[in-house]
């Protein structure tokens, strides 16, 4: 039963090793629990600090706690002696340096174990527990390795990673060459999805008794926290995890690679895997998810482009962005490259805006606690970066709204990528778009209070007005960029009346967002061309 191992504050026993797991290391194969011995403790604590320091979606919350639960229940199945402090324990501290500090005063073990965490905070706080901290091998490549790759090197570009790692993984590869004849597929995976392709449903797993409990729990102690709580549908056993990769290898990976880029009303999924919360909390390895896809192209059942374009995001992205986490971490988070300051606007927590794209993407983000990789960069993220949104504010955003967002994931990603604050250090130019793009790669447009044809005036698409204030805002800090030279080049050409009509729209239109007021269509612009 969770928690049946004393929790008093006298010693109770000796133990070899006091064996901790975080909630983020639900991995049979992790560094800690190697060499495990009778009379050794596997320590979990559900703690409030960790619940609280951001107010996570209520669902990433009940995912987290469940799944580490189930997990403990398995541990012990397999004849592990685990001590679980639930969140409820009237004992417990609310935080992971007081509750090993109970544990070490409960034990007395000859020594502690941890697998290194995901955050530089977390590891910050280790420092103090005079642990043996292990690596975190369940990663492709170390923290040295990307270390040791990134030196001397004046761009750290991802592409060029990426193909280090394909050799180094021997992943869609035939011999030395990659499989196909090029590294990249990238430009076959930008198709709109057609109005009559109908993504599959997708598989979702029934709360049972433990979750059910964890659900009542999260809506009575976290109930001002962002997100829907029900209907939970995640998958919180590593079992239920293999059955969604299953269902995502069967039914989504042949179409993932034509639209991965693709965005459409009142579905947030489409062809994508929705498999990160499972591979970042440790439910799945990135090794077995790349070999199944690998697998999948090699037996006919998904195409090059689609195979080649998820393993990319694993193998590529998301080992890039922890090596750039660890190697810049904690400088890399107070950067802000084009000093962008205003506050985040209401609209990110409550979705209530005539910008039916935002609309769309917060309203999934609210009832599921995922949107796809385009959603956030190019709607949420788009947005924030034209807007001039405070990085702090956006990246606290979000990394407590998605199920998956761990810091050395969200960080770079929205801080270097979305953002451009880190100046060039992740992308080599601002991921800025206009309406234009939202409205090739999505329905959202047809459905909006705005025109995306609409370059200034009334029913301008703010996405429109903000792009090009952006390029006039930024000029100083962007024209030498030559990824930025066509813009511009046509934003030279404009008149200067033209750009003084720019500027005050997008500032009327960022004026009442700070006041809290978004000015609708009908409302907004005195001045039209």
């Amino acid at each position: 039963m969770l928690g049946s191992l004393p929790h008093g504050a006298e010693a109770t026993q000796t133990v070899t090793a006091l064996r901790i797991l975080l909630g983020d290391q639900l991995t049979r194969g992790i560094s800690s629990l190697r060499g495990y011995e009778p009379g050794d403790i596997v320590l979990m604590m559900e703690v409030a600090e960790e619940a609280t320091y951001v107010k996570h979606h209520k669902q990433k919350l009940v995912f987290i706690f469940s799944a580490m639960r189930h997990f403990a229940d398995e541990l012990r199945r397999d004849g592990f002696a685990v001590d679980y402090v639930r969140l409820d324990d009237p004992a417990n501290t609310g935080s992971f340096s007081s509750e090993v500090a109970r544990a070490v005063v409960r034990y007395r073990p000859d020594m502690i174990v941890v697998t290194e965490p995901g955050e530089w905070r977390v590891l910050d706080m280790m420092t103090g527990w005079a642990a043996d901290i292990r690596e975190d091998d369940r990663f492709f490549s170390s923290r040295a390795h990307f270390a040791q790759w990134a030196r001397n090197r004046q761009h750290l570009r991802m592409e060029f990673f990426y193909r280090d790692m394909r050799r180094a993984s021997g992943l869609l590869m035939d011999g030395d060459v990659p499989a196909g004849g090029q590294w990249n597929f990238d430009h076959d995976n930008r198709k709109a999805l057609p109005k009559d392709v109908k993504p599959p449903q997708r598989v979702r797993f029934v709360p049972d008794a433990i979750t059910r409990e964890v659900i009542a729990m999260v809506g009575a102690r976290f109930i001002d926290h962002f997100g829907d709580l029900e209907p939970f549908g995640w998958a919180v056993m590593r079992d239920d995890a293999l059955e969604a990769l299953d269902h995502f290898i069967t039914a989504c990976l042949p179409r993932f690679g034509d639209y991965q880029d693709a965005m459409k009303q009142d579905n947030g999924l489409l062809y994508h895997a929705v498999l990160s919360p499972y591979l970042n909390v440790g439910l799945l390895t990135a090794r077995e998810v790349c070999d199944r896809a690998e697998a999948a192209w090699r037996q006919g059942a998904a195409p090059l482009n689609a195979v080649e374009g998820f393993i990319r995001q694993i193998l590529g992205w998301r080992e890039y962005v922890r090596g750039l986490y660890w190697l810049k971490m904690p400088g890399y988070a107070q950067t802000n490259a084009l000093q962008a300051s205003r506050p985040l606007p209401s609209f990110y927590w409550t979705g209530e805006t005539a910008m039916n794209c935002l609309a769309q993407v917060i309203g999934d983000t609210r009832r599921q606690a995922y949107a796809h990789h385009i959603q956030r960069l190019m709607v949420a993220g788009n947005f924030a970066l034209l807007a001039g949104i405070a990085p702090a504010e956006v990246e606290e955003w979000y990394l407590l709204v998605y199920a998956d967002a761990f810091e050395w994931v969200e960080l770079p990603n929205t801080h270097g990528m979305a953002l451009y604050a880190d100046g060039g250090v992740m992308a080599s130019k601002p991921y800025a778009a206009s309406g234009a793009y939202i409205d090739r790669m999505s329905d959202y447009c047809s459905g909006c209070s705005y025109d995306p044809a609409v370059k200034t005036g009334k029913k301008a698409c703010p996405f429109n007005i903000l792009y090009w204030d952006f390029l006039i805002r930024n000029e100083q800090r962007l024209t030498s960029n030559p990824r930025m030279a066509m813009p511009y080049r046509t934003l030279a050409k404009m008149e200067a009346g033209r750009k003084v009509q720019i500027t005050r729209e997008a500032y009327m239109f960022l004026d009442s967002l700070d006041a809290g007021t978004e000015a609708k269509p009908d409302q907004q612009f005195a001045l039209e061309l």
